[in-house]
């Protein structure tokens, strides 16, 4: 399971909006290029001043938003006939450096460890090749769980609100990061194996 599941929905909500950005000329392209701009920049933002958690509340607003974006530049492509070989590249590589730098600021915080925050992104860029490594073999792109991109952003979102109200526990702060290693190591596994399932019966 993955919230990724509750796109469709998500989508229908957006596509309003989405015929509107298509009326006036707004390309998929250019929205996924401001998401990973705006992301690049908060992350920066955050890491340079950790010490105000105040600012975290950027993050549930910021990963919202980038959601919303990913959701808009997949319908524009798609259903305005904007799909291209540039539009796939930026959509796979804008999406793992925005998480990098959005994920980054954590490891500048007390009871976080560095090296597990290295580690979750590390971990979370392997997990998106998982899933596109899967259209190189035939199989269509993986976004299996049980902490896909989609989840990731919900997990985060909820840590920059708790971390910018001053809500965490510092007690068991100390064991998100492990966690969220572990969850995604499982969701690479399930990708590799979901998408070789995806093979046999060809």
């Amino acid at each position: 399971m993955s919230i990724y599941a509750l796109k469709p929905r998500f989508q229908d909500l957006l596509r309003p909006l989405v015929r509107r950005l298509a009326a006036a000329g707004v390309t998929a392209n250019q929205v996924t290029l401001v998401a990973a701009v705006l992301s690049v920049a908060v992350g920066l933002l955050l890491a340079a001043r950790s010490e105000q958690s105040s600012l975290f509340l950027l993050l549930p607003l910021l990963l919202f938003a980038r959601m919303a974006f990913n959701a808009i530049d997949g319908m524009l492509a798609r259903e305005f006939g904007q799909k291209s070989a540039l539009g796939a590249y930026l959509n796979e590589l804008c999406d793992v450096v925005s998480d990098a730098f959005l994920y980054l600021p954590f490891a500048f915080l007390p009871h976080f460890s560095p090296a597990w925050v290295g580690a979750v992104i590390v971990l979370a860029v392997i997990s998106e090749m998982a899933g596109t490594v899967a259209v190189m073999t035939g199989a269509s792109r993986r976004y299996d769980g049980p902490m896909g991109k989609s989840d990731r952003a919900f997990v985060f979102g909820a840590l920059g609100l708790g971390v910018g109200l001053g809500l965490a526990p510092a007690g068991w702060l100390g064991w998100i990061f492990p966690a969220l290693a572990l969850l995604i190591s499982v969701t690479i596994v399930n990708r590799v194996r979901k998408g070789l399932a995806e093979l046999k019966p060809r």
